[in-house]
Parts: structure tokens; sequence; C-alpha cells
């Protein structure tokens, strides 16, 4: 009984303390206090809604208050949206706030820029929150900047459906597809007048070539990507950057929210995907970021010269994997890769691969990561099926091969078929504590036959490794370690520095970091 009557005495004073018959308020007196006198949304693009952004608004006083009006100052015509303590609008009327609390104001914005600015690139859209008017007026600045961008996504139907491509039949017979489309003769050459937002997979279709010039930017949002069909191509060839942080002559691929809280974020848009049969692939000074599988590589095209030529280019944080070649033939120097949910280089059922003063590195920290920065294999398990195709070769000459982990290089080899591989001045963690490789004759370092002036487990020294920052430093163990005939192939480092004299391994030239 005595329970029964306490908690009846409780659900009594919870009721009767939420209803609040007697609440009473006084008008805001302009003395209001924000948790931010200015709210920048960033930059958006045209026409594309920005993330929510949040601001507090205190009352300071011993008093319960009213604020009469909170109000966009250019009203209705405001590109900006709010919503007030869950109440949306462009004015919003009698908000209250309880003595001693506060109340969140939410702000998004949406922008057409051809309306707007219609002969700018970008615009500055600002604007203010009001809060009550006249004497007791206190305002808060809206700041965004509005991207003009060419977007470029598949066509919808009458009949409520989008275009799509067919990728092939399934075991029952029917078709495979993907949201995507392909791109017009028109828009097979991509510029840097102004960025690119591509919607669903862009198709260069057969016999074709997307040329993408210097300074080119392109955006992607999610699980879209750029797909290259039966006998096309991709040229992305940029240049040397002056400013090392513009990157004006770079061209940047990444997912298309621009606030800088995704600056880094993996997984934002799929996958540069050269398919079965594409040919002729060449990727220079470009950056690859954000990615689910930065390039997806599906066999080679069977003639002499390789099918994916890429150079000084960096792939970073991607979900699973930066560059993933299966039975491909790639030549690559001053290539970049780090931060990857699997491996960040995957050469996967055999193939021929060739790659010169290149950096492999892996510190992904956003969840549990079973498999190394390198990963080797002639043999692919789908299914209940394996796959096996030869490793015609796999050389690795003044190459870094590093992470976080003890093994940063593993081979999955199949008897069934060639694998060949040779590593020549390279800088390699492995550090097997456990002894569990020693008796394998694929980690016998000793071998001169596969590895030729191997370095083990000394630090790179990376100036920032968890910001991409690969550049080594002086005390570097891959310092004037490199093979020069190595060098003088590639003679500029991925920044245009020299490395014929003394060269380092890797694809940066050391530099002496400041304090």
């Amino acid at each position: 009984m005595k329970q029964i009557i306490f908690f009846s005495l409780a659900i009594l004073l919870i009721s009767m303390s939420s209803c609040r018959d007697d609440f009473e308020t006084e008008p805001s007196f302009g003395a209001l206090e924000f948790s931010k006198d200015t709210v920048y949304l960033d930059t958006v693009f045209t026409n594309t809604s920005s993330s929510t952004y949040n601001f507090k608004v205190y009352n300071r006083s011993d008093n319960d208050i009213t604020i009469p009006q909170i109000s966009l100052n250019r009203g209705e015509d405001s590109d900006f949206r709010l919503n007030v303590d869950g109440v949306a609008g462009k004015s919003i009327q009698n908000i209250d706030i309880f003595a001693k609390d506060s109340i969140f104001v939410f702000v998004e914005v949406t922008s057409n820029i051809n309306e707007t600015a219609p002969d700018e690139l970008s615009f500055l859209n600002t604007d203010q929150i009001n809060f009550d008017t006249g004497e007791n007026l206190q305002q808060v600045e809206l700041v965004s900047l509005i991207q003009d961008a060419y977007f470029l996504y598949p066509e919808r139907f009458e009949d409520g459906s989008t275009e799509n491509l067919v990728l092939g039949l399934d075991e029952d017979g029917e078709e495979i597809t993907i949201d995507g489309f392909i791109l017009d003769d028109e828009h097979l050459t991509f510029t840097n007048e102004k960025p690119y937002v591509i919607y669903g997979f862009a198709g260069v279709g057969s016999g074709k070539t997307l040329n993408i010039e210097p300074g080119a930017r392109i955006h992607f949002h999610a699980n879209s990507g750029i797909i290259a069909a039966n006998n096309a191509s991709v040229q992305a060839v940029g240049d040397y950057s002056a400013d090392e942080d513009a990157m004006e002559n770079e061209i940047i691929f990444e997912g298309d929210r621009l606030e800088p809280n995704f600056a880094d974020v993996p997984g934002q848009w799929a996958s540069i995907w050269l398919t079965d049969g594409s040919t002729n692939h060449r990727f220079e000074h470009v950056t690859i970021k954000n990615s689910t599988v930065g390039i997806l590589m599906d066999s080679n095209d069977g003639g002499a010269d390789p099918t994916l030529t890429i150079k000084n280019t960096q792939i970073y944080n991607s979900a699973n994997v930066g560059l993933l070649a299966r039975t491909g033939h790639v030549d690559a120097e001053n290539l970049v890769i780090n931060n990857s949910g699997q491996a960040s280089l995957n050469l996967s059922l055999g193939g021929r691969y060739n790659f010169r003063h290149c950096t492999f590195a892996n510190y992904w920290q956003n969840s549990f990561r079973q498999f190394p920065s390198v990963l080797i294999e002639n043999n692919l398990q789908s299914g209940e099926t394996l796959f096996i195709a030869d490793l015609e070769e796999a050389n690795f000459s003044n190459c870094i091969i590093y992470g976080n982990e003890n093994i940063e290089l593993i081979f999955n080899k199949s008897d069934e078929a060639e694998f060949n591989y040779n590593f020549e001045n390279c800088l390699l963690r492995f550090n097997d504590f456990n002894n569990q490789f020693e008796d394998e004759p694929e980690y016998d370092f000793e071998n001169e036959d596969l590895f030729q002036n191997l370095i083990l487990n000394e630090n790179p020294e990376f100036r920032d490794e968890r910001e991409n920052d690969l550049i080594i430093g002086e005390e570097s163990g891959a310092n004037n370690a490199a093979n020069p005939t190595t060098a003088n192939q590639v003679p500029l480092d991925i920044l245009g520095v020299n490395r014929t004299d003394n060269p380092d391994i890797g694809a940066y030239q050391s530099i002496e970091f400041e304090e």
C-alpha cells in the first residue's frame, strides 16, 4: 500500500510540473545571448541543400520570456530556412524560453545561382535572423558560399523510372543494372571552368574517350562514379601545381559534400570503374579521395602496353581499397595510397604490374583492419568458385610499404598458376614477431632472386600520416637508399623535386621538418 501511494504521488507531481497551468512569461527585452553570432554554412552547390547547422539561444534572466518574433531579414525571399524549437518557417511567432534555459535554432540553405548571380561562378549568400523588432532587435548573421557547377545525372522518364546501365546478365538471364547514363559527346571533356557534380555512374561509351583537363574538379553523389565501357578510355591528365595547398592544376575526384566535416570521410561515393575491355587509361597529377574503391580495374586490354598508366597520383580515404586491379596491367610511378578500410593496393587474380617510387601506406583508424597495405594474389574466391590467373610480374622498385600494423605485405598464392614478383630497394614493414611466416618461401627476404636491398621495419618518418601527409623527414629510413637507375627513370618526385642526386625511396624526396 505504501508503494502504491508513493507512485501515485510521484505521478501526480510529474503531471503537475509538466502541465504548468500557471506558466506565465514576459516579453523578451533584448538581452538574449547566442552560442554563435555568425553561422557559416560553408560551401554548397547551386540547387543543392546544405547540411543542417544549429546554434543555441540563451535566456540568462530569472524570468520566463517570450520572443514575439524570430524571422529571416529577407523574409520569404530568403534562401535560408529555419526551425526554431521544433517549429519550421521563415517567420516564427511567440517562442517561449524558461528562465536560465535555452532553445536550439536550426538553419539550412538552398540557392539557385542562376537566379541570384547568373554571371558568377560563385557568390556569397548572406542573411540575418532577427530576434524581436524595434529597440529589442538582436541579430545572428548567416553566411554561405554558393558554387555553380555542371550537374550530370540519369534521365528521369514519365513513368517515374530513371535511366540505368546494363552490366550483363545474371545466372537466370536477368539484366544486371546500375543507376547511370552514357556521357554525351559534348560532355566527354571535363574542363576547369567550374566543378562537375555526378549522380549515378557516368558511363564512357564504347570506343569513346573521357578527357579530363588540368584543374578539373569532379564531385560524386552517394553511390556514384565513372565507368568505362568496352574499348573506352579515361584520360585524366593534370599537371604540377605551383601552390601545394591550392593544387590548381591537380585533377580532384571527391564527394559532393563540401562542408569541412566531410573533407576526409571515406565511402562518400563509389569508384572509378575501368571495366574488362576498356583500354588506354591514363591518370597523372590526380587526387582521388573519400571513395569506396578509388580505382577498380577489371582485367586488361591484352595489348603489350599497360592498360592503366598512373603517375603523380594520390588515393586517400577509401572505405575498402585504394587501387583494386583484377588481372590488371598497370604501370605506376609516384603513386601514393593511404588510409584504406581494407588494402591500399590489392593486386588480385594475377596480372602484370610495375611500381616505381611509390608509397603504399595504411593508417586506417575507422574500424578494425584485417588486410595489409599491399595484398598480392593470383586467385580469387567467388562463392564456391575459385578463379586462378597467372601473376606474370609484380615489380616494386624504390617503394615504401608501411602502416600501423605489424604485417603490411601479404601474398595469397595458388600453386596452380604463376606467381612472379620482385622487390628492389624497398622499405617494408614486416614484423613477424610470432614467426608465423618463417617457413614460407615467399617471405624469404634473404632470397636475392626475390628481394634486393630490402629495408625492414625502419621508420619512414612520415610528416603526418593521419592527415595523409606522407612526405618523409631527413631521419627517414628511406633516405639515400633508392636504386639510382630507377631514380633516373623517374627523375622528379611527386612534387616536382629532382631526385637524381641521392635519391630517396618512395614518392617524395625527404625534407627537413619545421619544429
